[in-house]
Formats: structure tokens, C-alpha cells, sequence
């Protein structure tokens, strides 16, 4: 049952409607983690290109593609300014390090990034600690990127008001807490659930896309169904943890799952993780404690096919 600040309410309005109203569990993230073919070859199970980072922030997009890693994808392709390489090198032998010329977002450097790809990614993530020299710039990434079929999530730095006439309609899944949600639709989301699922779902409804708007409650909505996810520590107020959630949600997207589903699912297994990190280490919960717990939270959904 939905529970308090204003939720019933909610629920009840919803009930009148065509739209759906649901709470995040782990019997829905069961049914959305695709198995695993016991034959599969390197690149079948998923292929994330991470985009981030500028003179400042060299961690946030570390983070986001050592998540999506986590989620059990084949290959992680990490583009950063090439002041930070040495750093993500050093970080995991595991990623692989494309080396932005620039220090901002340029169309140059858009247009590097796509051509150092050997392959085709099955999903993208842009924004983590990114700087963006044009929003022109931003666009013409996102639209290359949709443009070659890879579903695409938006956070951080990447969520600008321009880049709404690009991704409109397409599969993407933008994950803004409540300042950048005011900073890219222009309004504020709201402090009750009630006003963020609200606002939640108007954008959502608006854009054609996927929003997750994070907050001590989770909202996430295609602008159809609309899910809640109350997992998670208070001491996922530390920097990073949205980022490792953004990796999440690339990963699930590289593996074939919808915008929506990706959303939800990431929010869970997240949350559930914060809530494990929280158990062993009280109130000094780095982002980096996130990481090893992905897999743990996620093998009890895995199964192989042949």
C-alpha cells in the first residue's frame, strides 16, 4: 500500500486515470535482469561507451563506468579529458580510456570520441563531472548516439535545457536530482512525493523519455507507469553516489533492457546497496563502497540459459 506525504493522495488520482502508480521491489528487478546465454560471446552482453569529466572532476565518470562494469557488461569504454587519463588508467585495467583533446565538451572532440569506438555501443552514458565549451556540442553527441540505436542516459552535467529538442521521444533516461530538474525543465519538482511524482511525470509525459528524479524517495516515470523507490541510507548524500547509478543504468540499457525497467531497477539495486554499505560502515559511506556491493545485489536476480 502507498504510503504518507501525500502518496495516497496520489494514488487515488492515479486510479482515475490511465496512468500507473507501483512501489519498487525486488520480485519487479527479477523480472526485468535478462539471463545470460551460456555461449555468449565478448561484446553480446552489453557494450557501454561512459562520457565525462573536466579540469576538476576526474572521479564521477570513474565511478559511473566501473557501475556499469559491475552490472556485469562485457566492455566499458571511457572517454575523459586527457589531463585525467593517467588517473582512469591507474583507477581499473579493466576500462578502456579514450582521451578527450579538450578539457570541455567540444564537437571535436564528439566526433573523436565516435571515432575511436571500434564498435557500436548498446548504450551510453554522458554527463558525470563533464564541461561543456556548447550545448551545440552536447546535441550533436546525444543525437549520434540515438541516431546508431544505443539508448542513451543523461545526468550531471549533460542536463541542459537545450539538449530536451534532442533526446524528445527517443530512449533515453534522464536521472536529475531536484536542482538539476529545475535547472532543465525550468521548474522546481517540489518537496512532498506528491510534487515530484507529479512533476515527475508531466516531463516525462511531455518529452517521451525517461526521467528518475532522485531524492530520500525515488521517482522514476516514462510519463505512463510511475514507480517509487524508498531504498536507499541518508548517507547517500555523499558525491558519487549518483553517478555510480548512472553506470547502473547504462549497464542495464547495454543489455537490452527498456528505458523504464533500466530506471527502476537501478534505483533498487542502488539503494540496496547504500543500505548494505550502511549496515557496515554507519555514517562514512564512500562512493567507492558501492561498487563491490553492485554484484552482490544483483546475483540473486542472474540466471544462464543455454
Amino acid at each position: 500500500m502507498v504510503r504518507d506525504n501525500g502518496v495516497g493522495r496520489l494514488y487515488k488520482q492515479l486510479l482515475t486515470t490511465r496512468h500507473v502508480l507501483k512501489e519498487v521491489d525486488a520480485s519487479f528487478v527479477a523480472k526485468v535482469i535478462p539471463p545470460r546465454r551460456r555461449n555468449s560471446r565478448k561484446g553480446e552482453n552489453g557494450v557501454v561507451l561512459c562520457v565525462g569529466g573536466s579540469r576538476l572532476y576526474h572521479g564521477a565518470p570513474i565511478l559511473m563506468a566501473l557501475a556499469a562494469y559491475r552490472t556485469g557488461v562485457d566492455l566499458v569504454y571511457l572517454a575523459v579529458p586527457r589531463v585525467h587519463e593517467v588517473a582512469a588508467r591507474s583507477t581499473s585495467p579493466s576500462l578502456i580510456v579514450i582521451p578527450m583533446t579538450d578539457l570541455k565538451l567540444t564537437k571535436r572532440v564528439a566526433d573523436q570520441v565516435l571515432k575511436w569506438l571500434p564498435s557500436l555501443p548498446t548504450s551510453a552514458a554522458v554527463g558525470p563531472g563533464l564541461s561543456i565549451a556548447k550545448t551545440t556540442a552536447l546535441q550533436y553527441l546525444v543525437g549520434q548516439l540515438t541516431s546508431m540505436g544505443a539508448p542513451v542516459v543523461l545526468d550531471a552535467g549533460a542536463l541542459v535545457p537545450e539538449v530536451l529538442e534532442t533526446v524528445a521521444g527517443k530512449k533515453v533516461v534522464l536521472t536529475p536530482h531536484a536542482g538539476e530538474f529545475k535547472r532543465l525543465f525550468g521548474r522546481s519538482p517540489g518537496s512532498s512525493v506528491e510534487e515530484r511524482a507529479k512533476a515527475a511525470l508531466e516531463e516525462a509525459s511531455r518529452y517521451d523519455l525517461t526521467v528518475l528524479l532522485k531524492g530520500p524517495v525515488d521517482v522514476i516515470t516514462d510519463g505512463e507507469e510511475l514507480f517509487l523507490n524508498r531504498h536507499g541510507s541518508p548517507n547517500m548524500t555523499v558525491g558519487g553516489t549518483g553517478d555510480v547509478l548512472t553506470g547502473i543504468v547504462a549497464g542495464l540499457l547495454a543489455k537490452g533492457v527498456g528505458t523504464l525497467e533500466a530506471a527502476v531497477a537501478a534505483a533498487y539495486v542502488n539503494g540496496i546497496c547504500g543500505e548494505m554499505a550502511e549496515r557496515e560502515l554507519g555514517h562514512h559511506l564512500l562512493p567507492t563502497d558501492l561498487l563491490p556491493l553492485i554484484p552482490k545485489v544483483m546475483m540473486s536476480f542472474e540466471t544462464t540459459v543455454d
